[in-house]
């Protein structure tokens, strides 16, 4: 254990635990719901007018799925190890120490579950209110509804809600295929469209920022894969399924992505891409006609819907986990009786982001915190290596294949990131950490307080 440990005292009663009641299914529904969203139609286009190039398009998507691949696998290796609720959080804790867990729990907790969960509700609510023409207070009621219908359905019942989240990634990657096969089976595109395959349109960004935002982009299109190991201490034989479902998951992603920019090089040229939305709107429109851009709506809240469910059921975790460590409130520790669900820090997730979508901050605050969760999961994956070099250290079942080479791709690709964002977004990346560091001073009064 770090240096640091030694400030929160390691509490000798026996904690509440979990039921282990989730299968493979569940947890690779949680990778590939949570990580396709509304990005399946917005990144691809961003990419395909930036790259100007079927094959650069093609090769930023497969590498970025081999990068995403390897650090799933460190994560695989990870919760093979420590099989507890939480996710990074435990990770971070057992290399690095209670007080660099606290600040990762700390910020997961204030803004950036909250914010995401607020972003995905608005932006479900956003294309409903697109095909159901909803006023503004509509939007915001429908989206702090969809919130509490998740959360609820968390609280009442675990097997329930990865239930619902199966069921919405099946019918994600129905609806994807479908739409592949409706492009194809009626000839709505060209073929020529991918020539030349290579070379870029005239138009596009010169190739070397082309790529870096490429990968950029595609790094947040698989975000998320990560959040399947906060619910590891509900999973079935953990040290073998978690690792399993980050694999199918990857891999579906990745999969996807490839089919849907394939699809939408097939119904509009690169050279007539405009916009993010325009693209996703010709598209829509090559496909179903005038009807497109509601047809379009109705897919995307399926997909956005799903990547809440999984957030919804995964983010909580960290806070109940931070309880149980006495990080956080005691109360949030407890497993409510009747549902055996850790429903006060259900509620918690519930709360904080009903009150971002009624005050509308979320997508800035989102900004701001991007860069420190790209951090904490570079540290994430660096804990490996100490963790390898311990010899008191539990074995996992499934160890990282290629190691060391497999986690050193990644953080390569996590460093390249991380410079990248602080040359585009200074000021985001600043306010994020003084954020984050004002959390120091909290853990130490949580020591004074339990010391």
């Amino acid at each position: 254990m770090a240096a640091d440990s030694p400030a929160i005292p390691v509490a000798t009663a026996p904690v509440a635990s979990l039921r282990r009641q989730l299968g493979l299914g569940s947890a690779a529904a949680a990778v590939a719901g949570e990580a396709i969203g509304v990005g399946i139609f917005l990144t691809p286009a961003a990419m395909a007018k930036s790259l100007g190039s079927p094959f650069w398009l093609l090769a930023v998507w497969l590498g970025m799925g081999a990068m995403t691949m390897s650090g799933a696998l460190c994560f695989g290796e990870l919760a093979g190890r420590f099989p507890r609720p939480g996710g990074s959080y435990v990770y971070l804790q057992e290399t690095f120490g209670p007080r660099v867990a606290f600040l990762y729990g700390w910020m997961c907790l204030l803004v950036l579950d909250p914010g995401l969960t607020a972003a995905l509700a608005a932006g479900t609510a956003g294309y409903a209110a697109y095909i159901f023409h909803w006023s503004p207070a509509v939007i915001k009621l429908a989206a702090i509804s969809c919130i509490w219908l998740l959360c609820l359905l968390n609280v009442f019942s675990t097997r329930m809600s990865a239930g619902f989240l199966r069921s919405i990634t099946w019918l994600k990657f129905g609806v994807l295929a479908l739409l592949t096969i409706w492009a194809i089976a009626f000839h709505r595109g060209e073929w020529s469209n991918f020539l030349p395959f290579v070379a870029q349109r005239p138009g596009s960004l010169p190739l070397a920022p082309a790529l870096a935002s490429g990968m950029v982009a595609a790094f947040f299109s698989f975000g998320g894969w990560w959040d399947v190991t906060k619910i590891t201490g509900e999973v079935r034989d953990p040290g073998r399924t978690v690792p399993r479902a980050l694999v199918l998951g990857v891999l579906a992603v990745t999969a996807a992505y490839v089919l849907i920019s394939a699809v939408f090089v097939y119904l509009v040229p690169l050279n007539r891409v405009t916009s993010d939305d325009t693209f996703v709107a010709q598209a829509g429109e090559v496909l179903f006609g005038p009807a497109g851009g509601v047809v379009l709506a109705a897919i995307v809240i399926v997909c956005v819907l799903g990547s809440m469910a999984a957030l919804i059921m995964s983010a909580p975790r960290v806070y109940f986990a931070m309880a149980q460590d006495g990080l956080f409130l005691p109360a949030v520790a407890r497993i409510s009786p009747r549902f055996g669900t850790p429903a006060l820090a259900v509620a918690i997730l519930g709360l904080v982001s009903s009150l971002l979508v009624v005050l509308g901050t979320f997508q800035q605050i989102i900004a701001y915190f991007v860069f420190v969760a790209v951090v904490f999961l570079g540290l994430t994956v660096v804990g490996l290596f100490f963790l390898r070099a311990r010899r008191e250290a539990p074995g996992p079942a499934l160890r990282t294949p290629g190691y060391p080479i497999t986690p050193i791709v990644f953080l390569a690709m996590v460093a390249l990131l991380l410079t990248l964002l602080v040359a585009h977004s200074p000021r985001e990346t600043l306010l994020g950490c003084a954020v984050v560091v004002v959390g120091v001073p909290v853990y130490s009064a949580l020591g004074r307080r339990t010391t």
